[in-house]
């Protein structure tokens, strides 16, 4: 599906469509259903032949990977936030009298609860565990500003990497990249949902040939004289 539509592409505007973004016009009535790939300066784009995905594997690697640990530095930072809040906000927790009406602790909340117990000799711990709070909320802050100012920048080069590819990157990233490496995907799936049926019909074979037909006999056999003993016992011929 997604070839005949590359392929209508390309039959209509030939290879140099892989340079071309669809700008997405806003749709008063919200019934355009597009995501944009791209958005730049608060315009929306569309790569009809080429995802960003791919352009950033072959020319932004380096990129992308700054980017990903950025990003697992503020999930990082989340995480900790969320342990250090689950253990101290709770009913009996030292944050406990800075949550909002709606249960959430929130910079506004520790710094208003800081002034009620500024003068208070004996809320020492509460301090910490405000402060605490708060430098961990600042740290998550800030990491994520570093993924939103990185993630806006490679959109950036990605925008205007567009423009300069040349007709040979275009039919490697559709080609190669883009209908091979899907069809290799769905090939390889194929295979795992094959080996995966055949290793259930082959473990339900074991399961219902565990005894052999000789061992099987031997129980029968072994059955039938007990059975005739008790009959026989109960007065009973066969």
């Amino acid at each position: 599906e997604q070839m005949q539509d590359d392929v209508y592409i390309l039959a209509q505007d030939g290879w140099a469509a892989g340079k071309v973004l669809r700008q997405l016009v806003d749709d008063k009535d919200k019934k355009s259903k597009e995501t944009p790939d791209l958005v730049i300066h608060k315009k929306k784009y569309v790569a009809d032949l080429i995802p960003p995905a791919l352009l950033i594997q072959h020319a932004f690697a380096a990129e992308a990977k700054a980017l990903e640990a950025l990003q697992a530095k503020q999930d990082g930072l989340a995480q900790d936030l969320e342990a250090y809040l689950e253990e101290h906000a709770g009913e009996d927790g030292l944050l406990a009298e800075a949550l909002n009406d709606k249960g959430k602790v929130t910079s506004a909340t520790l710094k208003a609860r800081l002034g009620e117990i500024k003068h208070k000799p004996d809320a020492q711990d509460e301090k910490q565990a405000i402060q605490q709070a708060q430098k961990l909320i600042d740290a998550e802050a800030t990491a994520k500003k570093a993924v939103k100012a990185a993630q806006e920048a490679l959109d950036e080069q990605v925008f205007h990497a567009y423009a300069q590819l040349t007709e040979a990157e275009i039919k490697t990233l559709v080609i190669e990249r883009k209908w091979f490496a899907h069809l290799e995907q769905a090939i390889q799936a194929e295979i795992e949902r094959v080996t995966q049926r055949l290793a259930h019909r082959v473990k339900e074979l074991e399961e219902r040939y565990t005894q052999p037909l000789s061992a099987l006999t031997s129980e029968v056999e072994q059955l039938s004289q007990k059975v005739a003993s008790h009959l026989a016992r109960m007065g009973v011929t066969i």
